[in-house]
């Protein structure tokens, strides 16, 4: 389990709190905060479950291609909103390149 999908787990039940605290005292931006929150704490998650599917990908890759892809995603480990944001750019320069056609 990486270290992504325990904080956001931590996150996500610390917005379930908080959320569950501002409906109680009827304060709106406290419950707001807290489903906000729940999202990031999800999306954190959902990045973890991501890493840990592609390290078990690795470990099934040829040898030589173990250490480059090991270097990949222990760059995707620490700089999750980069790669989150590298992973986008490419998804929208291959969703642009599709319409020329």
């Amino acid at each position: 389990m990486t270290d992504q999908r325990i904080e956001g787990t931590a996150t996500q039940a610390g917005g379930k709190i908080q959320s569950g605290l501002g409906a109680l005292t009827d304060n709106p931006k406290l419950e707001i905060k807290g489903r906000l929150n729940q999202a990031k704490g999800k999306a954190q998650d959902i990045y973890g479950q991501a890493i840990d599917g592609l390290d078990r990908l690795v470990e099934r890759a040829p040898s030589d291609l173990q250490d480059p892809a090991r270097t990949g995603l222990d760059f995707a480990r620490r700089k999750p909103l980069l790669t989150t944001a590298i992973v986008a750019g490419v998804g929208l320069l291959l969703a642009g390149a599709g319409r020329r056609r």
